[in-house]
């Protein structure tokens, strides 16, 4: 009998285990039992991971005053990709 889904750590420990259940599951030897109760597990860990990153844009967008800016690596300007000198 599985244990009581406690949550997670952390984003990335949830994105762990939830490759750790993919890969459990596409192995195919899971029982009927288990295959459900590690796709209810995952689909929990789904959701946090939605949460997470949900709570993230909203910080994101607080942070640049509600107005996304695009991110562009040090050393370049706007308006210069794809420019060679």
């Amino acid at each position: 009998m599985p244990k009581p889904a406690s949550s997670p750590k952390s984003f990335e420990a949830a994105v762990a285990e939830l490759e750790a259940i993919v890969q459990d599951m596409e192995a195919g030897s899971l029982s009927l039992e288990d295959a459900l109760a590690r796709y209810q597990r995952g689909m929990g860990l789904l959701k946090f991971c939605q949460e997470t990153l949900a709570r993230a844009d909203q910080r994101v967008r607080q942070l640049e005053g509600d107005q996304l800016i695009d991110f562009h690596p040090e050393g370049t300007l706007p308006g210069d990709e794809g420019e060679q000198a």
